[in-house]
């Protein structure tokens, strides 16, 4: 087992922080929320600063907001980590932001993954999340039997930032392909069509994707979906926002055309801008539901 630090004890990090002590790793986290560092020591231990928690690690694995707090974190850890440490980032963050950390990391003399997740806080618990890899082979290799205490599907994507990459082309086809199914439900409505008979039409028809049948937006079909439960996240709307945006600033740096991508990001800027961006991204559908029932 290994001696991991575990930076960021949010909403995503700590059920991956307590994965981590289940699986029998000696895990020391910090997080700048006290409460947070409470939890975690509850069930591990954990450290007033970056630089004791990391002290004796083997392995750093950082979940933070953005990319400004990634630089900010990893400038502290390299100054404080031991050689040798193996440092994995799991935040979600722009290519550019990824590929300049890890190659200050690799100034010091260290050796980076970004492996930003998918599965939102339900898989961060269940232990079943989706991890999207860049950086070398032999880091991976290394970092597999650690990632696979948090996650069911690890994928290595390619060099430095090509995780990043994944993740962020992925989440603009969620929240593109999640907007097409409110739609497709809040014309249903309006056509007078039971939301289980589309459900069952569509989820066996051309128009299945994950959006439909594993999160229907709309109530009643899909029992553990988020439409449900008052549509509480889940997966926050502003979080589908900010990485909606990671993909059109990704798209302005390469020169690629992202047309949906960008009508995706405004509808979801107008979503939080409404008022909601607390609910589940797929409050797409009430949303639209109600904007139609106003006109």
């Amino acid at each position: 087992m290994s001696r991991i630090a575990f930076l960021g004890l949010g909403n995503m990090g700590l059920p991956m922080a307590l994965n981590l002590v289940k699986a029998g790793h000696d895990v020391t986290g910090f997080d700048v929320v006290p409460a947070a560092r409470d939890a975690l020591a509850a069930h591990g231990s954990a450290a007033e600063t970056i630089g004791a928690a990391v002290a004796q690690a083997e392995i750093v694995v950082t979940m933070l907001p953005a990319g400004k707090h990634v630089r900010e974190v990893y400038a502290d850890v390299l100054v404080h980590a031991p050689a040798g440490c193996l440092l994995i980032d799991s935040s979600t963050i722009d290519v550019t932001s990824a590929r300049d950390v890890a190659s200050d990391a690799a100034a010091h003399g260290f050796v980076m993954l970004d492996a930003p997740v998918s599965g939102g806080v339900g898989g961060a618990a269940a232990g079943s999340l989706t991890f999207m890899v860049g950086g070398p082979e032999d880091a991976f290799a290394t970092a597999q039997p650690v990632l696979a205490a948090m996650g069911k599907t690890i994928v290595h994507c390619g060099d430095s930032g090509a995780g990043q990459a994944a993740k962020i082309c992925n989440n603009m086809i969620l929240g593109i392909s999640m907007i097409a199914v409110s739609e497709a439900f809040a014309l249903a409505d309006r056509l007078g069509l039971d939301h289980q008979r589309l459900f069952d039409v569509a989820s066996k028809s051309s128009g299945q994707c994950w959006s439909l049948t594993a999160y229907c937006p709309a109530p009643g079909p899909v029992p553990t979906s988020p439409a449900n439960r008052d549509w509480q996240p889940g997966f926050a709307a502003a979080l589908m926002l900010k990485d909606l945006k990671l993909s059109q600033e990704a798209a302005l740096e390469s020169g690629a055309v992202t047309k949906l991508g960008a009508v995706a990001t405004g509808f979801y800027q107008e979503l939080v801008n409404s008022g909601f961006a607390g609910k589940d991204f797929s409050y797409a559908y009430k949303f639209l539901a109600d904007l139609e029932g106003n006109g």
